[in-house]
């Protein structure tokens, strides 16, 4: 995951040299790459809502997408664009883009600043300042684009972020939970500072997770209708998966405590199966209520040529008897960056007696998830050398 954040930024012409955080330098690098993995600021992901504000899950998916189309230009005073095709994902109209949009114009955000006295205080303010949506003259036609601009205090926030999380697009737009969404890019983003653990009374919980105050006042339904819920789409989605911990007083629950885990080898295995499926089906998949049938997605058809190169260049990776220190140098890279300091030949001894005779079918997307899980959950395990 974190490997992509060896790479340098690109070059900023002499008249005009930002320094960019670290969020904006990976962005830039996995904006490069292709693929589906993208880089959020941690500045973004950990902006709290208003008070009796929050985003719907449509709303949240557009701004990841925004957050992944501006990739490593994010911070930049300019307008960005995405077309409506990209948006939609099998709607035949356009009118929930409209009410998407409206959406993200009027919701206030909030962080912690100083005035102009040095005093403590909160800034409130939107995430994009204008927006412009084409209009459908075209019928039966995929042409409409939208354009947006981050507003200066959004730009800041994402040109000077050194942390992030990176997200994949399909684990994005497969949530069907808003609070799912947010507690999948909070693990993300506390895995990334190898912070596993969250720990927060009620009210900073309902902040984390843009709850309002009148809603799920009775604990028992917040678990229900939120808790229980997220946790079951990220265990099956994520990279990672999130256990909680209710802390009492008396029958009262004042705190949780939540721990995010990277998942083992296997488990990124399935997970890399489970977002390639179409999510009709995944609840009863996630249930096991239903046999699950495995179906190959057309990509051919679909795939621009840069993906599918990526994708064929990627199938051809297998994971290698020897030491991976010399010619298999984007495996030794994701060990590297995700093993915390351990010797990657250990880790690679390791993994190879964890999967045993699976190894030999392992390849591409499959085997990058698979691997880079597995470093992750290896430093996890052991704690860094």
């Amino acid at each position: 995951m974190d490997h992509a954040a060896n790479s340098e930024n690109d070059e900023i012409g002499p008249a005009e040299r930002v320094e960019l955080g670290r969020a904006m330098r990976v962005a830039a690098a996995l904006q490069a790459k292709g693929g589906d993995e993208f880089a959020k600021p941690g500045s973004i992901v950990e902006v709290k809502f208003v008070k009796g504000q929050s985003l719907s899950l449509t709303a949240s998916r557009l701004l990841a997408l925004m957050i992944l189309t501006a990739g490593g230009d994010a911070w930049d005073d300019r307008p960005h664009r995405m077309r409506k095709a990209d948006i939609r994902r099998g709607h035949k109209g356009n009118e929930r883009i409209s009410e998407m949009l409206e959406e993200l114009h009027r919701t206030l955000f909030a962080v912690d600043d100083l005035s102009w006295r040095g005093k403590k205080a909160t800034m409130r303010f939107s995430l994009i300042s204008s927006s412009r949506e084409e209009l459908d003259d075209e019928v039966g036609r995929e042409s409409g684009w939208i354009e947006w601009e981050f507003t200066p205090e959004a730009r800041k926030l994402i040109r000077d972020s050194e942390s992030y999380a990176v997200l994949n697009r399909q684990a994005v737009l497969g949530f069907r939970s808003n609070y799912a969404l947010k507690l999948y890019e909070v693990g993300a983003l506390r895995l990334h500072r190898r912070q596993s653990v969250w720990k927060g009374d009620m009210t900073a919980l309902r902040a984390l997770l843009g709850i309002a105050p009148d809603v799920y006042k009775d604990f028992a339904q917040l678990r229900r209708k939120v808790l229980d819920r997220a946790k079951a789409e990220i265990d099956q989605l994520a990279h990672f998966t999130v256990e909680w911990r209710e802390i009492r007083q008396g029958r009262t629950v004042t705190e949780l405590e939540f721990r995010f885990e990277p998942k083992d080898a296997p488990a990124q295995i399935a997970r890399v199966d489970e977002i390639q499926k179409h999510s009709r089906g995944r609840a009863a998949r996630r249930d096991k209520t239903v046999e699950s049938v495995k179906v190959e997605p057309a990509l051919k058809k679909t795939m621009s040529p840069t993906r599918a190169n990526e994708t064929s260049d990627s199938t051809e990776l297998h994971f290698p008897n020897g030491s991976i220190q010399y010619g298999e140098e984007k495996l030794a890279a994701i060990a590297r960056t995700s093993g915390g300091g351990w010797d990657i030949d250990i880790i690679a001894d390791a993994y190879r007696s964890q999967m045993g005779e699976r190894l030999k079918k392992l390849s591409g997307a499959k085997l990058i998830a698979s691997w880079t899980g597995f470093c992750e959950s290896f430093l996890a395990r052991r704690g860094r050398p």
